[in-house]
C-alpha cells in the first residue's frame, strides 16, 4: 500500500495516495518543461550585436592594424572604431549556441499521458553586465540593457501504444521571438565631451525545433528516463550583418536526455537532470569594418539543467496541488569555433574566441489540476558566473493542456494507481 500525503493534524488523506500524483499530475507538465529549445533566441545575441566577448574584438582589431601599414589612422582609433562597429553590428566574437537554458527543471525525465498537447512557453532574459572570459565585467563605462522576449507553441504527441519497451513522444516548437539593445558608450576619442548611443533589435518567427525521435520509459517505481534527437532548422530571418536577425543563420543537432529520479515512496520529492548537446553547422558571417562574409562553424556545446522539487496538495481530495522546487542551470562550449572572421579584410581565427560559459539557480513554481490535465508554472533564474558572454536572468512561465487519446473514465481519473499510463 503507498504512503498518502498527511493534512497538518496529521490524518491521512483519504484519497489518491501521491504516488498516483507523481503518475497522473507530473505527466501534465513535461511537455511544457521539456519544450525548453528556444532555437533562435539565444542567436538573437549575435544578430542584435551584443558583444560575448568584446577583448577579442579589440584583439583583432589591433591585429589588422599592425599587419596593414598603409593604414594612417592611430591604433587607438581604429580600436575604438571596431569597438562601435562591433556593439551596433552582428557580433564579431560572440558565437552563441542554439539552446537557451531554463527550460527544464522538475520532472525532466517524467512521460507525458498518450494523447496531443499543446504547451506554450514565454521566456524572457536579461542582462545589463558583460563578462570577458575570466569572468570579470569589462566596458566599465557602458550602459544600456539587453534582453529577449520569446514565446514558444509547443506541440507533443504521444501514442498510447509502447515502443520498444517505452513510449515515443516526438513534438515540435513554433518559436516567435522579439529583442532589443540599448547601449551608451562614453567619449570614445581625446577631447571629446559627447558619447555613442547605440540600438538595435528584430522580431519575427525564430528557428523551428524538431525533435521527432523522443522516448520515454519507466525503470522500475523510482525512475523516468527519456532521450532523444533533435534538429535546429533555420527558419528564422538572417542576414549577414544585418541588426534585425530573429534566426541563427545555421542548422543544430541536439541529443537529449532527462531522468526524474523519485526519492521517496509516494513519488512527492524528486530529483531530476536534464542534458543537452548541441552539435552546429556551418554560417556566414560579415565582417564589422567592411561588410566581407566568412563561413564559421560555432562550437559545440553541452547543457545541464537540474531542479529537485517537492509536490503539495491543495485540497484533500488531490485535486489541486502545488509543486515547490529549486532549479539550475549550467552550459559550457565544450569545442571550438571553426573557420575563420575577416578583420578589415585580414582572416582570423574563429578558434581564437574564447569559450563561453554560464551558470544560473533560482526557484520553480507549479500549479496542477490533475483531472483537467492542465498544469501552469513559473520559474525565475539568476545567473551568478558568466563567462564570455552576458550576465544577467532568465523569467519561464507558462502552461500546458493534454488531450487525453482514448480519453480516460471518469473512475480511472480518480482511483488510477498504476505507474503505466493507458
Amino acid at each position: 500500500m503507498t504512503s498518502s500525503l498527511a493534512s497538518r493534524s496529521g490524518s491521512c488523506l483519504q484519497t489518491l495516495p501521491l504516488e498516483v500524483v507523481g503518475t497522473k499530475i507530473l505527466r501534465t507538465l513535461p511537455p511544457v518543461l521539456a519544450a525548453c529549445a528556444i532555437d533562435g533566441v539565444d542567436q538573437t545575441t549575435v544578430r542584435l550585436g551584443f558583444l560575448a566577448d568584446c577583448e577579442f574584438a579589440l584583439e583583432a582589431c589591433s591585429q589588422a592594424v599592425e599587419k596593414e601599414e598603409t593604414m594612417k589612422i592611430k591604433n587607438a582609433i581604429l580600436i575604438s572604431a571596431c569597438l562601435v562597429l562591433t556593439c551596433a553590428l552582428p557580433s564579431l566574437a560572440q558565437q552563441k549556441g542554439q539552446w537557451v537554458p531554463g527550460g527544464y527543471g522538475l520532472n525532466a525525465g517524467v512521460i507525458p499521458d498518450p494523447g496531443i498537447t499543446y504547451a506554450n512557453l514565454a521566456v524572457n532574459y536579461s542582462a545589463d553586465r558583460l563578462n570577458n572570459s575570466s569572468g570579470d565585467r569589462i566596458l566599465q563605462n557602458v550602459t544600456g540593457t539587453y534582453s529577449f522576449w520569446v514565446d514558444e507553441n509547443i506541440f507533443y504527441y504521444v501514442p498510447a501504444h509502447k515502443f520498444l519497451g517505452g513510449y515515443f513522444m516526438p513534438f515540435i516548437a513554433i518559436n516567435y521571438a522579439t529583442g532589443s539593445l540599448v547601449a551608451d558608450l562614453p567619449p570614445l576619442l581625446p577631447g571629446s565631451t559627447s558619447g555613442i548611443s547605440l540600438s538595435a533589435g528584430g522580431s519575427g518567427f525564430a528557428d523551428t525545433y524538431v525533435q521527432p525521435v523522443n522516448m520515454g520509459w519507466h525503470l522500475g517505481d523510482r525512475v523516468d528516463f527519456t532521450a532523444g534527437y533533435a534538429f535546429t532548422a533555420p527558419t528564422g530571418r538572417y542576414t549577414a550583418g544585418a541588426k534585425d536577425n530573429v534566426g541563427s543563420g545555421y542548422w543544430g543537432n541536439n541529443i537529449t536526455s532527462g531522468t526524474t529520479f523519485y526519492i521517496t515512496k509516494n513519488k512527492g520529492t524528486s530529483a531530476n537532470l536534464f542534458t543537452d548537446w548541441e552539435i552546429h553547422r556551418q554560417k556566414t558571417v560579415a565582417s564589422p569594418v567592411s561588410g566581407q562574409l566568412s563561413k564559421i562553424t560555432p562550437g559545440q556545446a553541452f547543457t545541464m539543467e537540474w531542479g529537485i522539487g517537492q509536490a503539495l496538495p491543495l485540497k484533500k481530495d488531490m485535486s489541486m496541488l502545488a509543486q515547490l522546487g529549486l532549479v539550475g542551470y549550467d552550459q559550457w562550449q565544450v569545442t571550438s569555433n571553426g573557420g575563420n572572421y575577416l578583420v578589415a579584410g585580414i582572416p582570423v581565427a574563429a578558434s581564437r574566441v574564447p569559450y563561453y560559459s554560464v551558470h544560473g539557480i533560482g526557484f520553480q513554481s507549479n500549479f496542477i489540476l490533475p483531472a483537467r490535465n492542465l498544469a501552469l508554472f513559473f520559474k525565475y533564474y539568476d545567473e551568478y558566473s558568466a563567462k564570455a558572454r552576458v550576465q544577467g536572468r532568465t523569467i519561464v512561465f507558462g502552461g500546458s493542456w493534454t488531450l487525453r487519446i482514448p480519453k480516460p473514465a471518469a473512475r480511472e481519473i480518480k482511483t488510477r494507481q498504476d505507474t503505466e499510463p493507458r
